[in-house]
């Protein structure tokens, strides 16, 4: 089964990078279009009307782009909108949310944390999740300002290490030894999050998990490209491109574009 079409992917803002990254790394040869829309960061302190409204709009677009599937790769969007999305529209969705399940099953204190949006941590979908896992003291913690700082390019600021400090000291003092990191932005956090915690805490993100789901996916009900070379990914942000360009390391061309 083959389909040329391109893989949409969008977030509130530039952190589904961190997802987009690990799809490309795994289909190199399928065309991807990337929507940041930073304009609306962060999803995670709005209404769930808000955030479903705001990834209708995102599909739209990408539609319009012609996608074969769409990766939402946004966890407040997926836990608070995509149900909504699969019903009204006729296309595949991938979805990303907080990776409970492997953190929960693997750790030996039985207490693992979780650094979300509180969008995410409020929805419906993420705490069905957590209701499975009774046995493991989950402690959620909201992080507050995060997103906003790596929109702003301020990821290596002074104001971001104090704000980790004080979002992971407590989970340390609980006896963690597994954070689950419930936001795509968050991946880009790692290098400081690693001077934080002990060596012994691992760090969870969804990427790899994500891009192998697109995968299946496309194998089962889409179809791979039959390119022996993928086009070059386009790159779409509504407010502030200069902070993705930087995020991709100036390798692609990024389109300023209001939707």
């Amino acid at each position: 089964m083959t389909n040329n079409n391109p893989i949409g992917v969008f977030d509130s803002g530039i952190g589904g990078t961190s997802i987009w990254s690990a799809i490309h790394n795994l289909l190199p040869n399928e065309k991807t279009i990337y929507l940041a829309d930073s304009k609306n960061a962060p999803y995670g302190q709005r209404t769930k009307e808000e955030i479903v409204a705001l990834s209708k709009k995102n599909v739209d677009f990408l539609l319009e782009q012609n996608c074969k599937i769409i990766v939402v790769a946004c966890n407040t969007a997926t836990t608070n909108a995509i149900l909504e999305l699969r019903a009204e529209y006729d296309v595949p969705f991938i979805g990303i949310e907080p990776a409970i399940k492997p953190a929960a099953n693997n750790s030996k204190t039985q207490v693992i944390g979780i650094l979300a949006t509180k969008g995410t941590l409020n929805s419906e979908l993420f705490n069905k999740t957590a209701e499975m896992f009774q046995h493991t003291t989950i402690i959620e913690q909201v992080g507050h300002g995060l997103v906003q700082l790596i929109e702003d390019g301020n990821l290596n600021s002074p104001e971001m290490t104090q704000l980790l400090e004080s979002y992971l000291q407590p989970m340390i003092d609980a006896n963690i030894d597994y954070l689950v990191l419930g936001c795509s932005h968050y991946p880009y956090l790692i290098p400081q999050i690693k001077k934080i915690l002990p060596e012994h805490i691992q760090i969870i993100d969804s990427g790899e998990a994500v891009a192998r789901q697109t995968q299946n996916v496309l194998r089962e009900k889409v179809g791979f490209t039959d390119a022996q070379n993928s086009d070059e990914p386009t790159f779409y942000v509504n407010s502030n491109p200069a902070v993705l360009k930087s995020i991709l390391d100036y390798k692609y061309p990024v389109i300023e574009k209001d939707f």
